[in-house]
């Protein structure tokens, strides 16, 4: 399973972040976020690097992506699936879209974006005011009735607490997790502990179903 750590930031707790065995390490390069990155840190990871873009014009996906190495760019605003594919071809790189949810014709929208598209992966977000990190959970179960061709990742208010829900969740396509601001201890500035804990539960069910078979 995937664990993709989102909104980092500080040199020091990317480095800390690191070690603990995040797959995939997320960058918020939209400016309106208490979570955005101002400038290129002076490490970066080793593990797989996200850009977060909202709504961004194609000069600002280019330079991040140069700048950063990035390996995904993934979409959190209103872009359609010709959006993606025009991103997808500005940058050569996979693109994760994130759809927002709520209620059951959200999984209907999740469906109009394909892998022709450019699109890698999709990310079931919380439907809220803002464009993520409310720390609020949707219903998990509004995703079963998902049936498109693209894994997903789940995020949405996903916390400490949660390590054993998600690894009961059961769906074909379902790729990782996303977290973010209940891991932290102020925007931006990931709690070490509580991710290792986290991850460590994780990993730790993945390998006893291993031994299973």
């Amino acid at each position: 399973m995937i664990v993709k750590v989102c909104g980092m930031r500080e040199p020091g707790n990317i480095r800390a972040v690191e070690r603990l065995g995040a797959d995939w390490m997320g960058f918020i390069l939209w400016p309106h976020s208490s979570r955005r990155l101002g400038a290129v840190p002076c490490c970066l990871p080793q593990c797989r690097r996200v850009g977060v873009f909202v709504d961004p014009a194609d000069e600002d996906v280019v330079r991040w992506s140069a700048d950063l190495g990035l390996n995904y760019i993934q979409l959190h605003g209103d872009e359609s699936p010709a959006r993606c594919r025009q991103v997808h071809d500005l940058t050569g790189l996979p693109v994760i879209k994130a759809i927002p949810v709520s209620q059951p014709c959200d999984m209907e929208r999740a469906l109009g974006y394909r892998l022709r598209d450019g699109v890698a992966y999709l990310l079931f977000d919380t439907k809220c005011a803002s464009r993520g990190g409310s720390g609020q959970q949707f219903d998990w179960s509004l995703i079963q009735s998902y049936a498109g061709e693209l894994p997903f990742l789940l995020s949405g208010g996903i916390g400490p607490a949660d390590a054993h829900r998600i690894c009961q969740f059961r769906h074909p396509l379902m790729a990782g997790v996303d977290v973010n601001s209940r891991f932290e201890s102020a925007p931006g500035l990931k709690d070490p502990a509580l991710l290792k804990t986290f991850i460590h539960q994780i990993r730790q069910y993945e390998q006893n179903q291993q031994d299973i078979l």
